[in-house]
């Protein structure tokens, strides 16, 4: 019949849209079952052909608002959770493990274990997990651990701060280390006085107020409406992963002496390949919400993206990092505009999860390389200092390059630039790209090797090589003198 009819057209509109990051598909029917009977209004209908009651648009208008919050990227990014009669039912420290409420067959404690499914869910979305509870460290962890009926483990959790201190204090610890901003961050607790704590004391935070009956905890969690992203990228989905990662890196770096000898222990690759279709949404979303690495903090749609980079004289790469701990993804970002002899860095940009590695160093001197082989005699910086891009400036006076004028910043191609040797840089293994640590001796170029060069492509179809195809783009235009 018609509702029949109407769920396969629904059905076939999102498929048609699943492709498009720009557009969000959201489902009225939802908001008409949520209002339910006061869902439609007769006398509304007649006097006004307002066919819905105030209800139905209160849920819709919830909607708008938290598509909107993903796609200017104010999305919440941390969840941070109390333990004792939040996760579990009991105090730990009181009860033992065993005394715990959690799963089995009774009713408050399937409710904990399915708040936690449900938080779990969450970090395949992802949504990052963290811990804020006064506590004793190890009992709490060893229930975390071994507690059979715990849907979540220490591998989900980002971090923690189990202890005796204030609990504002700890929120704010817990998002320096995991280098994310206040306005990320939940803050969920079933203390009424806790969460008044961390309301008052971090404003930027956000405290929903918490059902007094954990049957209620799973529909408050998903009644939250500060989560939902445009895309969703694999290193989205990867990110607690990496978050477990780094802090292995930061025990690793508690182990070993010299900030050179922990870098060169990590084992770091990092991978150059120029912007794509393959890597075009996850290049939109680094663009779109890097704030404190980020030269110019341009914000742009994956079409105003791609055709910035197809521009005659502009080009666009991508940066992927790893080390022998895991996969940081794609996070680093640089773009090029060649003009009059002159290379001009328009954006440079790396996620907080890779910054103070050298990554920085590796990436400035790929810029560098490229400059040099598209004729260009200089390389300038311009800085666009914003509320909270500070780090970048103080990356780029520290850089080598040397001050032009006021948060301008020049290098001069003829010399080479310092390549940090506990890096190793290589080439995406894209089609007219090959995977290749830069080390030739033949040539100059980029790498932990001085004498590193670029990888002899396979030519194109006008016999042109094609593993630096935006290098030749900007070489193409800039050798004409000017750009359209």
């Amino acid at each position: 019949g018609r509702s029949y009819l109407l769920a396969r057209m629904n059905l076939l509109l999102a498929d048609q849209l699943a492709g498009k990051s720009n557009v969000v598909i959201l489902d009225s029917q939802r908001w008409t079952a949520l209002a339910g009977k006061e869902a439609y209004n007769d006398k509304l209908w007649f006097q006004g052909k307002i066919p819905f009651n105030n209800e139905v648009f209160l849920e819709a208008v919830g909607d708008l608002k938290a598509a909107l919050r993903g796609f200017l990227g104010q999305a919440r990014k941390l969840i941070v959770l109390d333990l004792d009669q939040t996760l579990w039912g009991g105090i730990v420290g009181d009860v033992g493990m065993e005394g715990l409420q959690l799963g089995g067959h009774d009713a408050v404690g399937e409710a904990y274990a399915d708040f936690q499914k449900a938080l779990k869910a969450l970090t395949r979305q992802g949504l990052v997990l963290g811990i804020v509870s006064k506590n004793d460290e190890s009992v709490a962890l060893a229930a975390i651990r071994q507690h059979p009926e715990m849907q979540l483990r220490l591998e989900d959790f980002a971090g923690w701060r189990i202890n005796w201190e204030d609990k504002a204090r700890n929120v704010v610890e817990l998002a320096e280390e995991l280098n994310l901003g206040l306005q990320s961050i939940v803050f969920i607790d079933d203390n009424p006085a806790e969460r008044a704590r961390v309301r008052e004391a971090l404003p930027e935070v956000l405290v929903p107020e918490w059902p007094d009956n954990p049957l209620h905890y799973r529909r408050a969690l998903l009644a939250l409406r500060c989560f939902d992203t445009p895309t969703l990228s694999e290193e989205d989905r990867q990110r607690t992963e990496a978050y477990v990662s780094e802090r292995q890196r930061s025990e690793l770096k508690r182990q070993v002496g010299s900030l050179d000898d922990w870098l060169k222990g990590l084992e770091i690759v990092a991978t150059a390949e120029p912007l794509g279709a393959a890597n075009l949404a996850r290049a939109t979303q680094l663009l779109n919400k890097t704030n404190q690495m980020n030269l110019a903090t341009r914000r742009m749609s994956e079409a105003e993206l791609q055709t910035w980079g197809s521009q005659p004289g502009q080009a666009v790469w991508v940066f992927r990092v790893s080390d022998k701990l895991g996969d940081s993804g794609l996070t680093g970002l640089a773009s090029l505009r060649v003009s009059a002899g002159q290379a001009h860095v328009v954006d440079f940009l790396l996620s907080c999860r890779v910054m103070g590695r050298k990554v920085e160093e590796i990436m400035v001197g790929w810029l560098v390389e490229i400059a040099r082989q598209a004729g260009a005699e200089k390389v300038v910086a311009s800085y666009l200092p914003t509320a909270k891009n500070k780090p970048c400036l103080e990356f780029w006076q520290r850089s080598g390059f040397k001050p032009a004028e006021e948060h301008v910043f020049l290098w001069e191609t003829a010399a080479d630039y310092a390549k940090p040797a506990c890096i190793r840089l290589t080439v995406a293994d894209l089609p007219g790209f090959s995977v290749h640590p830069l080390g030739c001796p033949s040539r100059r170029g980029v790498g932990e090797n001085p004498e590193a060069c670029i990888a002899n492509p396979a030519p194109n179809s006008r016999g042109q090589s094609q593993a630096l195809v935006s290098a030749n783009v900007l070489h193409e235009t800039s050798t004409q003198g000017a750009l359209p």
